[in-house]
């Protein structure tokens, strides 16, 4: 099988190139905006050699899983751009409901989306996103907004559970999932409507909330925030209840649950 935009979404302008094998997604839709790609262009492979997730961390991408970057060239406040994880969270969340629709043992699954850029299924990770953006002539901007998804295999070594769709029985390929992918990212987008539908993406962001209303820790530079994970704010800050009562506003940092919060959140 080959790699496919929906119908829906070649009719609404997004272009597709695919490669076998490639550095960074995100790096390739980089160079393409710096040679004057006018966006809504996906780059996707089944294999990443030099991927890198939040913070510099690298994020392998063996064959068979799947690498996806959507290159968006635009021209509003870059603080607006920044909620496009979220439209991305949501979409592949929405692919991942088409797919496990298609297997009975899968249709119980819990799809989570963790605070700010990871999508969980039954509490383990599945997925990481990453919004990468660079400065263009004339006032413009470009985004990256990377998607990798554990299709046939998973890292063992994190300190935090990992899944892929393989073990969670799944038979769904990357090119299947980026198919789902594709579209549904339309819908979402378009509800996003360069940020003038953000509440609408905030509130359909909580209900998938992973750990809302429980116990937290956050990791914010050189301290720990603990407390209960209350909401995400209008302009999807992390918003922490602390014991006192006080409420801590998040704009970035690593989110740990539960005995994870209380193992490596320190």
């Amino acid at each position: 099988m080959v790699f496919s935009l929906s119908p829906l979404a070649g009719l609404s302008s997004y272009r597709l190139e695919a490669f076998d094998t490639v550095g960074s997604t995100n790096a390739v839709v980089l160079e393409r905006a710096q040679a004057g790609d006018p966006g809504k262009l996906w780059v996707v492979s089944k294999r990443q050699e030099s991927g890198r997730g939040r913070r510099g961390r690298a994020w392998a991408t063996p064959v068979g899983n799947l690498a996806a970057t959507l290159l968006l060239v635009e021209s509003y406040e870059l603080k607006t751009a920044a909620t496009l994880g979220f439209v991305a969270g949501l979409s592949l969340a929405d692919a991942l409901d088409a797919v496990f629709s298609q297997t009975p043992s899968l249709n119980s699954a819990r799809i989570g989306l963790k605070w700010p850029n990871d999508v969980l299924v039954d509490g383990a990770k599945l997925s990481g996103i990453l919004l990468e953006s660079a400065l263009l002539p004339q006032g413009r901007f470009a985004v990256a907004v990377g998607i990798g998804v554990n299709i046939v295999s998973h890292p063992e070594d994190l300190p935090y559970p990992a899944t892929s769709l393989q073990a969670l029985g799944s038979t769904c390929d990357a090119e299947t999932l980026f198919l789902a992918l594709s579209d549904s990212w339309r819908e979402n987008s378009a509800l996003w409507n360069e940020g003038r539908g953000l509440g609408e993406i905030r509130s359909r962001w909580l209900e998938r909330a992973a750990g809302l209303g429980g116990e937290v820790s956050v990791r914010v530079e050189d301290r720990v925030v603990r407390g209960i994970f209350e909401t995400i704010d209008e302009d999807c800050r992390f918003v922490i209840r602390e014991e006192d009562g006080g409420r801590v506003l998040i704009a970035a940092g690593d989110v740990y649950f539960g005995s994870v919060a209380s193992a490596n959140a320190v």
